[in-house]
């Protein structure tokens, strides 16, 4: 046996195994995605982002109704905040609203479309009543509540919409009646254009766009044939552009679509040109808060209905494109609710919500920007006015109480418990680790929840 110098025997050395095969490193991207889809694809993310979105939309709109309000006060001889006052009075009560809205079961919001209703058509038909009704700026839409309260009838006619066209037609699929034209139309489509009716009474032809919107999107929801919804659109087309031809302030608002001068030719187009003024001069991140130039007297109603652009101009591209992402997630998140749904009445009621709020916000952002005609209705849950910070809140209320309801959303809420505190038998609790949160939602939730 050969040995080594020290006369010691070599030392077997075991023969080397063959290396094991890396494994292929995944794309950093790839896993990026697939961890995105993932958190996006949990039960509890329209939850989320109806609750987060709602909020920022909201404080955001406070901070800006104040920014934009105070020259208008000041002017009128008030207080700079007074404005900001009211609207902050309204968003409390309006947050209760919605806490309340969230916490009814579905059959109480069933049973509540038809007070709604009829409460939203009696004060619709008392708007017309002499000394009861008042105009303001033309139309003739408002109930003075006394001092400097009003109450616009109108916006809570959507809600009602909403909720009677919801229940409506549930109770019909659940017959299955649906399959005839005729009762998916009587008397969700009288009912609409006896609503529609009330509101060109008192001229106000924004409002009733919005309500077309909500019809046509419950008529959308519930499978309209295309020949039956083509036909209701074009009758509805055919009426609005009637009511445009005869009304010179209409058509002069349409002729203001794209105006770069504020005055082209015979039209006056001074609140479309100078709203179009304040985005530009905003630029990438704008002029800073408060430090608006056209809201001292150069745009009308710069806290209502043009408050997205004094938003370009103080917060700029970066503080308008944010506020665009707030309601494009809002309206994913109620798209998401009534797509999920195997209720009938949360779909048509979540799908009406999102149809609202969405038409809406596209009609006031395209007026400001000049891409539509200005129809003179508020940014939701943005613009300054409480009449329609009230119903637009009660109705995310119902997005959220929706998206409670789904059940994996109900067993989500289920696993999540307290991580510090106190058992309610005295005793201490200790801290719950989230890898054992993590181990007993495994087996109830196939998505991935936590």
């Amino acid at each position: 046996m050969p040995t080594s110098r020290t006369g010691r025997p070599p030392v077997q050395r075991a023969p080397r195994r063959p290396a094991a095969p890396r494994p292929a490193r995944e794309n950093p991207l790839r896993a990026l995605r697939t961890r995105a889809y993932k958190a996006w694809d949990r039960p509890l993310t329209a939850y989320y982002l109806i609750l987060g979105g709602s909020a920022l939309i909201t404080v955001l709109g406070l901070v800006m109704v104040y920014s934009a309000s105070q020259i208008t006060a000041l002017q009128m001889s008030l207080p700079g905040s007074y404005f900001f006052r009211k609207q902050l009075l309204a968003a409390g009560i309006g947050a209760v609203l919605l806490l309340a809205a969230s916490r009814m079961p579905v059959r109480l919001h069933r049973a509540l479309s038809y007070p709604i209703l009829a409460g939203a058509v009696f004060l619709m038909i008392l708007v017309q009543v002499p000394g009861v009704g008042m105009a303001v700026n033309g139309n003739q839409n408002w109930i003075a509540l006394g001092g400097s309260f009003q109450l616009q009838p109108s916006e809570f006619g959507k809600l009602a919409l909403v909720l009677w066209g919801a229940d409506l037609l549930a109770r019909k699929q659940e017959k299955r009646l649906l399959s005839q034209w005729r009762h998916m139309l009587v008397p969700l489509v009288p009912a609409a254009f006896m609503l529609l009716g009330l509101i060109m009474l008192g001229g106000d032809m924004g409002t009733a766009i919005i309500l077309t919107a909500i019809l046509f999107g419950l008529l959308w929801l519930a499978g309209a044939p295309t020949r039956l919804f083509v036909g209701v659109l074009a009758v509805a087309a055919l009426i609005g552009a009637l009511l445009i031809r005869t009304s010179p302030n209409r058509m002069a608002r349409l002729a203001c679509i794209g105006a770069t001068e504020p005055r082209a030719g015979p039209v006056d187009c001074w609140q479309a040109v100078h709203g179009i003024y304040a985005l530009a001069s905003g630029g990438i991140f704008g002029s800073g808060l408060g430090a608006s130039v056209e809201k001292w007297g150069q745009l009308p109603e710069a806290h209502t209905d043009f408050i997205f652009a004094i938003t370009g101009e103080e917060l700029g591209l970066a503080g308008t494109l944010s506020v665009l992402a707030l309601f494009a997630a809002l309206g994913y998140a109620g798209i998401r609710v009534a797509g999920r749904t195997e209720d009938p009445f949360v779909r048509y009621a979540a799908g009406g919500v999102s149809t609202w709020i969405m038409a809406q916000a596209v009609i006031n952002m395209g007026a400001v920007l000049g891409l539509l005609p200005i129809a003179g209705v508020p940014l939701p849950l943005f613009s300054y006015g409480g009449s329609a910070l009230l119903p637009t809140m009660f109705a995310i209320g119902l997005l959220i109480a929706f998206a409670r309801d789904d059940p994996a959303a109900r067993a989500a809420l289920a696993m999540r418990q307290p991580r510090f505190g106190r058992k309610r038998g005295g005793g201490p609790q200790r801290p719950r680790r989230w890898n054992t949160m993590r181990r007993r939602a495994m087996a109830a939730r196939s998505s991935g929840e936590r």
